[in-house]
């Protein structure tokens, strides 16, 4: 985990990074939602590029500090949804999956900042394309862990019967204090580096494959 003692001026660049990773992964939850008939988030501001609409400040803190952190969860009012379970899973993978989505491009334009301008590369331009990956990668990965209520327990109810999926939704606010545990003890610190590397080196690749191609990189 980082700690902010250990940050250097530098590091000050996961601060931009960690708001447009916010903005675009909550956007997107009330864009989908908007898109499937629920204008509940539209109708609260949530579809908005505002950062202060959108951040949690203790969410905020972690995802600077450990590269992975929350938001304020987007409103979403199942009755608007002709299927509401699947309708609430599309929505809650629609946040991971922006999140990876801007971190694709992010590393595009790092690996295009590489053949253009490597003076930027080696400076902070450089930097903060690579600090917006990495940190894009990590509040993705750490959504898409199926705890309530993170993203990745709306995709997990999927395969849920109806009485226990309803029931995790009525307690969905205690996940909240697991979440806290778990983060406190460090006891996904293991995973969630290592998942965060595996989608680095993935999407890293999938990013300089266009160089590569065109004969501009090795």
């Amino acid at each position: 985990m980082r700690f902010l003692q250990d940050f250097t001026p530098t590091d000050l660049l996961f601060i931009p990074a960690a708001l447009i990773a916010i903005i675009f992964h909550e956007f997107s939850h009330g864009l989908v939602a908007y898109w499937l008939g629920d204008k509940t988030a539209q109708e609260r501001g949530r579809l908005s590029f505002k950062p202060w609409r959108h951040i949690d400040p203790l969410g905020l803190v972690l995802l600077i500090v450990a590269g992975f952190g929350w938001a304020k969860p987007v409103p979403v009012d199942l009755r608007y949804f002709k299927k509401p379970r699947r309708d609430f899973a599309l929505v809650g993978l629609a946040g991971p999956v922006s999140n990876f989505l801007l971190a694709l491009l992010a590393l595009f334009l790092y690996f295009l900042t590489n053949l253009l301008a490597p003076a930027l590369w080696d400076g902070l331009l450089g930097m903060f394309f690579l600090y917006l990956a990495v940190i894009n990668i990590g509040l993705g990965v750490f959504n898409l862990f199926p705890i309530p209520p993170l993203d990745g327990s709306k995709v997990a109810g999927l395969l849920l019967p109806d009485r226990v999926y309803y029931r995790l939704l009525a307690y969905e606010r205690y996940g909240m204090v697991l979440l806290a545990l778990l983060l406190v003890t460090d006891v996904l610190d293991g995973p969630l580096g290592f998942l965060t590397d595996q989608v680095l080196y993935g999407l890293s690749y999938a990013a300089s494959r266009p160089f590569v191609w065109l004969g501009l990189a090795g």
